[in-house]
């Protein structure tokens, strides 16, 4: 039995069966005989890669090497002793061993890659959050250092609304060009995580989008919060406090 990945790559323009197979050099192991028929393709490397071309043979292996699937409707667990008893009575001599459901199966062979996106999540989180207080601190203590400026602009006869536009506008300047720089990187070093993601692309807009729209809300919370305050009190106080 060949894969539809196999028939695809190596027999595209015919059917594969009815074809004779063999492999470089013979023995127990390698494939040999007829094609008789086409199976769904399978992730045999793993969850995370694309099926390669596989071709499936039937042969009595001198070691407990074979896996076995069960179908049940209840606990997988529960009939692992009835599974293990009958097999013993086929076949005393072979040992029984590694027995668990299917779920867990395809949770251990994801643990790697799941503890690796836990600690690439973790970092993620941590540096947004730092980014976030680093931001927030900057422009609010800028504001604060030009409440000086703020007041001789309400004095001149600025409007609040204008010195608070004024603030909104320089405080996301720089967070937007950040967040332009930093999504032009993430596109460009996308393909070094394509590797490590199952379900999901590289280039998720939810996660881009959401990050962005987080920076800008800090940005503006960090830059209207100095100005509504320096803009709501009374000139001639700001100019006596420096």
């Amino acid at each position: 039995m060949v894969n539809r990945a196999f028939a695809n790559k190596y027999m595209s323009d015919t059917s594969p069966i009815g074809h004779q197979l063999s492999g470089a050099m013979y023995n127990d192991f390698e494939p040999q005989g007829m094609i008789r028929g086409i199976v769904g393709d399978a992730r045999e490397e793993g969850l995370n890669i694309q099926p390669v071309p596989t071709v499936y043979s039937c042969f009595n292996a001198p070691t407990p090497f074979p896996n076995y699937l069960v179908r049940i409707q209840s606990d997988p667990m529960a009939m692992a002793e009835t599974i293990r008893r009958r097999i013993h009575e086929l076949e005393p001599s072979r040992s029984v061993f590694g027995i668990s459901s299917l779920q867990e199966h395809l949770d251990d062979a994801s643990t790697e890659n799941r503890l690796r996106t836990t600690l690439l999540s973790l970092f993620a989180t941590t540096a947004v959050a730092l980014a976030c207080i680093g931001l927030y601190g900057t422009l609010s203590y800028m504001g604060r250092m030009r409440q000086r400026e703020v007041g001789v602009r309400l004095a001149l006869g600025a409007l609040p609304s204008q010195i608070v536009a004024r603030f909104l506008f320089q405080g996301l300047r720089a967070p937007a060009i950040g967040c332009f720089a930093g999504f032009a990187l993430g596109l460009g070093l996308s393909r070094f995580l394509e590797g490590m993601l199952y379900g999901v692309t590289a280039l998720d807009p939810t996660t881009y989008a959401s990050v962005i729209c987080l920076i800008l809300l800090v940005a503006t919370l960090a830059s209207l919060a100095p100005a509504v305050r320096a803009a709501s009190v009374e000139p001639v106080k700001v100019l006596r406090e420096d």
